[in-house]
């Protein structure tokens, strides 16, 4: 019983009376006191031991109570407690001190030394408490107006001109921006108490003209056009490639090229294969040396600018003028950081056209020279290549296609009889699956049952027969003209030629469930499907532009009909402003 009682009170056994006696202020410990006194055999202990285990569940009860209370106190503290006012840092005058705004006033204050000194960056946020000291910081704020930097001035400091009616600002760098290179046209993003310019963004509008990697076209997959290729890489890479040479000769290196002809023709495959191949031959000369002392030029890769005229266009004032700057501007910082830029700007008539009187308003009256003026910033190729493509030369002003500008204005023709075979060579490969009995009757051999569908397909098109008749054209002196599918193909004609061939082959194999390939009746018959779905004419007064933009000068010409289905007496007669 005295093991027991020594096990379930956590006393030694052999307790001295002395000790036993020991008087205290804990309820527990009087128990145990009386619990020791009294003999084993009294009847008393059974009534401490009940009241023992009482004062334990509520002691146990006191303490979880208090623990609730705890918490709550601590909850109710935080919730009454005051807010912490956010600002921003504008500097560090000394060793625990700082600059602030907050709440448009500005503060000299104390900094917690708990705070860490590399966390204290110009132009991140800060939590004051209430006596304005900085306890914490916050980083930069993600949100604030952007504005365009008009000029970056020595002593480091940033100056932006807003619209009109709003005063200029001048803003001092963040910490993460001091030492950053920027220039006029950059895109910053301020601080929302317009204190401090935080970051600088990407200009999306021109990145979004430049295509990661340089054109991967090369000559080779460009049919025909042997003259406009032959043309346009020798003013491209001769200069650029053989710099001394030229400049003996006091060569002016020309800055800009004209591409232009017929719609369809390849003239954007040229300008890309004009980058691609450029770009390759001059990085490559970097790093050999050439058996001439011809001096290279220092370039590690190319940036191909590709602009589609119409996306310049924007109804808001001065938007579009911004535009030029910018794309300009871009290849400028490309070319800086060693890239050579190519600018290839498609359908250039839509923004460059002639200029009007100023009676009415027309954007080619102020983006015209937008582009003249920043092409003159141009020194030569070493900067920037300029490329233009378009279908209406002859809209183009005259400004921009003097020389000095544009200092080469290169044709790219219909296709003949062989450019046409050439460009059918590069879809009609020799991997195309062809019929069986094709190749059979071709001689066998499936390569030349290729090039043996390249003359049917070619000699379809070109024949002068009367099934081949697309336009007559009456002249002014009474006589008629008459237009054939050869006098109107193209490169993009020939191509969709092959892919109706491709379809038609396809479907047979779906159909049959049996792979099949390609027999001569598919071409000649997408040649046949090709022509008839270009047959349309145009309205009357619209017959001009249209013959000029299919590459025939309609000085003489006073109208046009179609020999389709017996049209030919439906004739559209040529605007008569001749």
């Amino acid at each position: 019983m005295s093991d027991h009682r020594s096990s379930d009170h956590g006393e030694p056994a052999g307790q001295s009376d002395a000790a036993s006696l020991k008087t205290g202020t804990d309820p527990l410990e009087l128990i145990e006191q009386c619990l020791a006194s009294f003999p084993e055999d009294d009847p008393r202990q059974k009534l401490l031991y009940k009241l023992r285990h009482a004062v334990l569940l509520s002691q146990a009860a006191y303490q979880q109570r208090e623990l609730e209370f705890k918490k709550v106190s601590e909850v109710v503290a935080k919730l009454t407690a005051p807010a912490n006012r956010i600002g921003t840092l504008l500097g560090l005058p000394g060793e625990g001190f700082a600059r602030i705004v907050v709440g448009g006033a500005e503060y000299y204050t104390n900094v917690d030394p708990r705070v860490p000194e590399s966390d204290l960056k110009i132009g991140t946020q800060i939590l004051v408490n209430e006596a304005y000291a900085v306890i914490k910081t916050l980083g930069y704020d993600r949100n604030g107006p952007i504005l365009k930097l008009t000029e970056a001035m020595p002593d480091g400091r940033l100056r932006f001109e807003q619209d009109m009616g709003r005063q200029s600002l001048i803003l001092q760098r963040s910490t993460d921006l001091i030492g950053v290179d920027l220039t006029a046209g950059d895109e910053i993003r301020i601080d929302p108490s317009h204190h401090v310019a935080i970051e600088k963004l990407g200009d999306r509008k021109s990145s979004r003209h430049a295509l990661d990697e340089t054109p991967t076209v090369t000559w080779q997959q460009i049919g025909g056009q042997k003259e406009a290729i032959a043309a346009i890489r020798k003013a491209i890479e001769y200069p650029l490639l053989h710099a001394q040479t030229f400049e003996r000769f006091k060569f002016a290196q020309p800055k800009g090229f004209l591409l232009y002809g017929p719609p369809g023709c390849g003239k954007t495959l040229i300008g890309q294969a004009a980058a691609g191949s450029l770009s390759k031959l001059v990085s490559e000369s970097n790093h050999e040396q050439s058996s001439g002392a011809d001096k290279r030029l220092p370039v590690t890769s190319g940036t191909f600018l590709h602009v589609k005229g119409p996306e310049i266009l924007n109804m808001w004032l001065g938007e579009s003028e911004r535009m030029v700057r910018d794309l300009f501007e871009e290849a400028r910082a490309r070319r800086k950081s060693g890239a050579l830029p190519f600018i290839f700007i498609d359908e250039a008539e839509s923004i460059l056209g002639t200029r009007r009187a100023m009676r009415s308003f027309n954007i080619s009256n102020t983006l015209v020279p937008m582009f003249c003026s920043e092409m003159d910033g141009i020194e030569s190729l070493r900067d920037v290549v300029i490329i233009l493509a378009s279908n209406r030369p002859d809209l183009i002003d005259p400004a921009v296609l003097r020389p000095g500008r544009i200092d080469r204005k290169i044709k790219v023709s219909r296709p003949d009889k062989d450019a046409a075979a050439q460009i059918l060579k590069v879809y009609l490969t020799e991997d195309l699956p062809l019929d069986s009995v094709l190749v059979e009757e071709r001689g066998g051999e499936h390569a030349y049952a290729v090039a043996s569908l390249v003359e049917d397909v070619v000699e379809s098109i070109f024949q002068r027969t009367a099934d081949n008749r697309l336009l007559s054209i009456r002249l002014r002196s009474g006589q008629s003209k008459v237009l054939y599918r050869g006098d109107l193909v193209s490169g993009a004609i020939l191509a969709s030629i092959v892919q109706r061939a491709k379809e038609k082959a396809i479907d047979r194999t779906i159909q049959t469930g049996q792979p099949v390939g390609l027999l001569a009746r598919d071409l000649l018959d997408s040649v046949s499907e090709e022509f008839r779905e270009g047959e349309m004419l145009p309205p009357d007064d619209a017959a001009e532009e249209w013959l000029k933009l299919l590459d025939h000068h309609p000085e003489q010409v006073v109208g046009v009909s179609s020999f389709r289905h017996g049209r030919q007496t439906q004739e559209r007669l040529v605007n008569q402003i001749i």
